[in-house]
């Protein structure tokens, strides 16, 4: 399946810009050829990525040194005897002569960062990077070569889409390459499609964003139907920065922008955790845990001071934690369905050496990053975010990390519009049955359904200051006292309280904080909150799936019956239950 081994000089092709000076298409700078070479193609000028070659970008994306060609066929078709002002088959010839290619995907075995995988890399210079039947092959037997091997799969895209040259037949191939990249979904193997500038219809339609992680260039322009497509078909004005790169991202589309330099790195670590491969050295054995799981060795105290210290804004939010007790981490955004809610962040990352999902809900310190982060309240764009980092977890084998610090779920009316109730109750299902370790830590405010939405785990720990409840205290008072005044009498009758929790049965354990608070100490927390998650995550490795699903389930059966276990399962008969 492979051929000649090759390195960043292999190129058959044009390996930069032919002329001596080039005009840049985002500034129109004139730059001399051989220092945009130099750049991997970006303007010195203003940034903009000029579009690579196939093997300019195997050369910037792969180990030096690690490409094997994947010798597969590109035998061309002509299914429709296509004429324009040409035969189709001239056209194919001439599109070969111009690039060295023999058609618009070059597919191969490499390396990035030291993790094989298989990848197939796009090239718009042969006739638009347009699919036709061969690009559509060379993608499905990438992907079939990547699951016969149990190799990750990196799809590079540049098309201007189905190649109308083969009509129907270039349609089909959608439907494909969708059905190849699924049974590496069901195989539980990584994918991540880069897309580069352009990447429009039917490749856009299809595989360029069914990978597990989809990330992109800076301006690339990515969509169904072009620009001008839109104007002619339906004269619609057109919103500034439409369809780049940016554009996507905001509206929860794309994982993350990429500089081109950082390309390698980061798809690589993407990949080496995702194949569950850990090129550093073990790590340094972890501090004990020292956590509380009798509450008598917890002091009484008022819950009022509890929830007073729980909402303190110097308290470390989710991402200051991620960035002291991670060795290794990368955000990933957006629901791909709309919308990439600020109040929920996630991504993938190592603890310990270990690499596995992290979800936390986010608010923010000062006035502006509360009023940015919509104080720590998802709308459903954050949860279905969320579903889908958890369902990447349950493809990568890896295990969850949920840090919970909410006032509740955003309660306005556009989340409502958007199925703020579906979504929550969504993630309920779907963390209940989760095939992979699931701990969460309530590391200060955990309010209501916004709050349990991604708490649904093997084991739950909170910080000694941290609260849990099923509605603000506030909120309690207003209901039941019809006075918000009476919130402290509300929040002692609630029992939301660390020590309460733990007596409730509802957390297995209490973190305890530094002398002040995690407020007043946030390294000190951020290790205590680290020794706790890694040994929790110690004792559940050795769960097999079943297992753990079921005693999750038991977990949360057993709030509010007082059935003894064996009585509260339904056994089938032939007559009904017993």
């Amino acid at each position: 399946m492979t051929g000649e081994t090759a390195g960043p000089g292999f190129a058959p092709g044009p390996a930069g810009p032919e002329a001596p000076w080039v005009s840049c298409a985002g500034c129109q700078a004139v730059v001399y050829g051989k220092r945009l070479a130099r750049s991997h193609g970006i303007c010195p000028q203003c940034g903009h990525c000029r579009p690579l070659s196939a093997y300019d970008r195997l050369a910037l994306l792969a180990d030096p040194g690690s490409v094997e060609l994947l010798d597969l066929g590109t035998d061309a078709a002509d299914p429709l005897r296509f004429v324009d002002d040409k035969p189709y088959p001239q056209r194919i010839a001439d599109a070969r002569h111009a690039t060295g290619l023999p058609e618009a995907v070059v597919c191969c075995r490499l390396r990035m960062t030291g993790t094989p995988a298989i990848a197939a890399v796009m090239d718009f210079r042969f006739m638009g990077g347009s699919l036709s039947g061969a690009v559509g092959e060379l993608i499905t037997v990438a992907a079939e070569t990547a699951l016969a091997q149990r190799l990750p799969l990196l799809l590079v895209t540049a098309s201007g889409g189905v190649r109308m040259q083969e009509g129907v037949i270039g349609l089909m191939q959608m439907a494909k390459t969708a059905q190849a990249l699924h049974q590496l979904d069901e195989a539980g193997l990584p994918t991540v499609c880069l897309v580069t500038d352009p990447t429009y219809g039917g490749v856009a339609a299809s595989f360029a964003m069914l990978g597990d992680v989809v990330v992109a260039e800076p301006g690339a322009r990515l969509g169904f139907a072009g620009p001008r497509v839109i104007k002619q078909t339906i004269r619609q004005e057109l919103p500034a920065g439409f369809q780049t790169a940016e554009f996507l991202l905001e509206r929860g589309f794309l994982d993350l922008i990429c500089p081109r330099p950082a390309l390698r790195h980061r798809i690589g670590r993407l990949l080496a955790i995702g194949a569950r491969r850990d090129a550093e050295p073990p790590a340094p054995p972890q501090p004990p845990a020292v956590v509380i799981r009798d509450p008598a060795l917890l002091p009484e105290r008022p819950a009022w001071e509890a929830v007073r210290r729980a909402r303190n804004v110097n308290r470390p939010t989710t991402s200051d934690y991620l960035s002291m007790i991670l060795d290794d981490f990368e955000e990933l955004r957006g629901d791909r369905v709309g919308g990439d809610c600020p109040a929920i962040i996630g991504g993938v990352g190592r603890l310990g050496g270990t690499p596995l999902v992290v979800i936390g809900h986010e608010k923010g310190h000062t006035t502006r990053e509360l009023a940015a982060r919509n104080y720590g309240m998802p709308g459903p764009a954050g949860y279905r975010k969320a579903a889908r980092l958890l369902r990447l977890a349950a493809k990568w084998g890896l295990p969850v990390l949920t840090l919970v610090d909410t006032p509740g779920a955003y309660p306005g009316v556009d989340a409502e519009e958007q199925g703020q109730a579906t979504a929550i109750a969504e993630n309920l299902r779907l963390m209940g049955g989760l095939p992979v370790p699931v701990v969460t830590v309530i590391t200060g405010e955990g309010c209501s359904g916004g709050a349990l939405g991604i708490a649904v785990a093997d084991r739950v720990l909170i910080m000694e200051n941290a609260v849990y409840t099923v509605i603000s205290p506030e909120g309690c008072a207003a209901i039941l006292w019809r006075d918000a005044a009476a919130a402290p009498a509300a929040a002692q009758a609630l029992r939301v309280d660390a020590r309460s929790l733990l007596e409730l049965g509802v957390v297995e354990a209490v973190i305890p904080e530094p002398p002040g608070g995690a407020e007043a100490d946030h390294a000190a927390a951020a290790a205590a909150l680290r020794a706790a998650v890694h040994a929790e995550l110690a004792d559940l490795a050795g769960l097999d799936e079943s297992r753990l699903v079921a005693q999750r389930r038991a977990r949360f059966r057993r709030f509010g019956s007082t059935r003894r276990p064996e009585e509260a399962v339904l056994i089938p008969t032939e007559g009904g239950f017993r």
